[in-house]
């Protein structure tokens, strides 16, 4: 079993700055690729960014790309989401998860473990 606790959402300004966190505990966690997923009122859960356990590889959706950056720091347990250049529309509940494989992150279905969220609100 794999535990996640993701941090760090609140209220920001549009074109400020959040990082979340999203810290493991149990299996080793180095082993498992993490994804960072977000939910907007009345829309489905989708991708936001991966990072895989193997060698590293990062992946982004493509609202995510120049403006976010996902980083893991196996010693911490702890995988990052730093999110810059926030639009209003990055408004979500971000949720973190877990994956034992290492190919097509972008999907949901591929992870085993998921966090509680943390939320994240951008102000116009």
């Amino acid at each position: 079993q794999v535990q996640l606790v993701e941090s760090g959402g609140g209220l920001v300004q549009a074109g400020g700055s959040l990082r979340l966190s999203c810290a493991a505990s149990g299996r080793t966690f180095s082993s498992y690729s993490t994804g960072w997923f977000r939910q907007a009122p009345g829309k489905e859960r989708e991708f936001v960014a991966a990072i895989s356990w193997s060698v590293g590889n990062t992946d982004y959706a493509d609202s995510a790309k120049g403006r976010f950056t996902i980083s893991r720091d196996n010693a911490k347990n702890t995988v990052y989401l730093q999110m810059n250049s926030l639009k209003p529309e990055d408004t979500a509940v971000y949720y973190c998860a877990a994956s034992s494989v290492v190919t097509l992150l972008a999907y949901s279905s591929r992870y085993q473990y998921w966090g509680q969220g943390t939320q994240v609100t951008v102000s116009s």
